[in-house]
């Protein structure tokens, strides 16, 4: 029964944390860490529930996959290059990720690296608020290539805990002049292959463990699966909301005391 909260609360945790600036990843870690759970056990757990969260957002803009998958088949301009701009972005974080994924696996029990991602990454979300320049660029479609190119490559910097895959496509979106709520849209709809690939990977890699119940059991995949999709449901309109009125400062605030407060317990242990 104890596990069975455990697998809720971190369901919980990652639902309210992927689309927000602030690190799902680096938040599972800490947890787990929190939970006194093996990280090497719960590492494939942590990345698989993510894709529930992910599919919230398929839920959520159904209209506009729908409206993209017409406008494909008809060869509509803008639906193409909608596609175009989200596979050219994702191209960087699967090549690098399927390049370094032993070097990135080793960084997913280190809660200290956490920490302190949260906290520069803190820092650099008011940086780039402060200095982005002005935002002329509305709509997913309309974001010229270069600058597509350069997102997917900042996603990459997510590969590090605690910095956050939605933060660094945020940030890096509007440090080269996309508007707030295009930046946060194409950082949602970018996940979708990110995380699938990221899932399938783990799957492949951690199929032994699951079934043999070495690693975390499909059961327990499943369930944390459902929680992460039902609590992002809710928490993605939120954050537009937050997001198109407040900015990105207080998310920032947030990770530098959250980074602070785990710095702080890390070194009690």
């Amino acid at each position: 029964m104890n596990e069975i909260i455990s697998i809720i609360l971190l369901g919980i945790v990652e639902g309210v944390t992927e689309f927000l600036p602030v690190s799902s990843t680096g938040h599972l870690i800490l947890a787990t860490k929190l939970l006194g759970y093996d990280a090497a056990r719960w590492g494939a757990f942590n990345v698989i529930i993510q894709l529930g969260a992910i599919l919230a957002i398929v839920a959520l803009y159904w209209r506009t996959f729908w409206a993209v998958g017409m406008g494909v088949i008809k060869r509509e301009p803008k639906s193409l290059l909608f596609v175009r701009n989200l596979l050219v972005a994702f191209i960087p974080a699967a090549v690098i990720g399927l390049t370094i994924h032993k070097q990135i696996e080793a960084l997913l029990g280190n809660a200290e690296v956490v920490a302190i991602a949260l906290i520069v990454g803190g820092l650099a979300i008011i940086a780039v608020e402060r200095l982005a320049p002005k935002s002329d660029i509305v709509g997913v479609a309309d974001i010229p290539l270069p600058k597509v190119i350069g997102i997917g490559f900042l996603q990459c910097l997510a590969m590090v805990p605690g910095v956050s895959r939605s933060g660094a496509t945020i940030l890096g979106a509007l440090a080269l002049g996309v508007e707030r709520r295009t930046a946060a849209e194409f950082s949602f709809f970018l996940a979708i292959p990110t995380m699938l690939g990221a899932t399938a990977l783990e799957l492949v890699k951690n199929r032994h463990e699951m079934m043999s119940g070495e690693g975390v059991g499909l059961g327990a995949i499943a369930l944390g699966f459902a929680v992460s999709f039902v609590v992002a449901l809710l928490v993605v309109k939120w954050f537009i909301g937050v997001v198109t009125r407040y900015g990105f400062v207080p998310f920032a605030v947030y990770r530098i005391i959250a980074g602070a407060i785990a710095l702080a317990w890390l070194s009690t242990l």
